[in-house]
């Protein structure tokens, strides 16, 4: 055996970088009505940003250097936040805002994005599935746009680390209590403790939308972070349309995982799912009290009320 041979067998394989992450954002919104009859719902601030920011800012944050939005009809506000102001910024210039012309600057400078339409509304694998073309041979990320996980560790990064790591994809799950199972996508996994990320990384076995409470096979749900290899999109090619001639992007994970397997990682951090009403405003809440400039005199009033 050569030096080189020795060389290659003592170093790990290393899979491909995570560049790309698609964010669906074609849905109607239809919980937050009226706040969304003319409005998209990833455009409902969570105290000062739109909750889509939120995700763009976590793509940044684990190193993704292509965002691509998947929009529908109505959704056109999306775009014009991530483009440039000229106008806004020379207006903010001009009365000595730079801070904040700088802070408009700043989103449509962040990271390089493109969009793409899902027409019809057929289910959340069908969204992943529109950006195929722009996606190509390579892995990348998916995250729900209303699903929030602040954090100076980003979930995203935490799959991503998994999948160049093993060169497998990886979905974020965390504890639900029992009781709530059936408000969730589950996971029916095994513990593959695998260096450096330990008892939190398993082995799916299987995927279970949704299941009775008798029936969950673990109490670990789905959180809305994927990192997936390409061939996910084989896999929801050959997905059948459910209920409503949607294609679920859990059919398509069960495929892939059956396949090619996946794996799932209780991640490190604390989400919110800003797409129920109770959710968003437990975000507004908390991501308010983490805020340096206003957090301290706010957690002040919230003392003060008498409820």
């Amino acid at each position: 055996m050569t030096q080189d041979e020795r060389q290659s067998q003592a170093i790990p394989a290393r899979h491909q970088k995570v560049r790309k992450a698609v964010l669906p954002a074609a849905g109607l919104g239809t919980r937050f009505l009226p706040a969304t009859k003319a409005q998209p719902k990833e455009m409902l601030a969570v105290v000062d940003k739109p909750q889509i920011q939120y995700v763009a800012e976590e793509c940044v944050a684990s190193g993704i250097e292509h965002i691509i939005i998947v929009t529908g009809k109505g959704k056109n506000s999306i775009e014009d936040h991530f483009d440039s102001a000229p106008v806004l910024e020379q207006y903010l210039e001009q009365k000595g805002k730079h801070a904040l012309a700088e802070l408009v600057r700043r989103i449509s400078n962040m990271v390089q994005v493109s969009y793409t339409r899902q027409k019809e509304p057929l289910g959340l694998g069908h969204a992943v599935l529109v950006a195929k073309d722009l996606v190509g041979d390579e892995p990348f990320a998916v995250l729900l746009g209303d699903v929030l996980i602040p954090g100076k560790n980003p979930a995203t990064k935490q799959l991503i680390d998994v999948y160049e790591a093993t060169g497998t994809g990886a979905i974020a799950v965390e504890e639900v209590p029992r009781e709530k199972t059936h408000l969730y996508g589950i996971v029916d996994g095994e513990p593959a403790p695998i260096a450096p990320f330990g008892e939190r990384l398993l082995r799916i076995r299987d995927l279970v939308e949704k299941p009775a409470t008798e029936k969950a096979p673990s109490n670990l749900a789905i959180t809305g972070r994927y990192v997936l290899p390409p061939a996910i999109f084989d896999c929801l090619e050959r997905t059948k349309p459910g209920a409503g001639g949607e294609i679920q992007l859990t059919d398509g994970l069960r495929l892939l995982a059956k396949e090619q397997g996946l794996w799932a990682y209780i991640y490190e951090g604390i989400s919110y799912d800003a797409g129920d009403k109770l959710g968003f405003l437990k975000a507004t809440v908390e991501l308010a009290l983490l805020n340096e400039e206003f957090g301290p005199a706010f957690r002040d009033y919230l003392k003060t009320l008498k409820l």
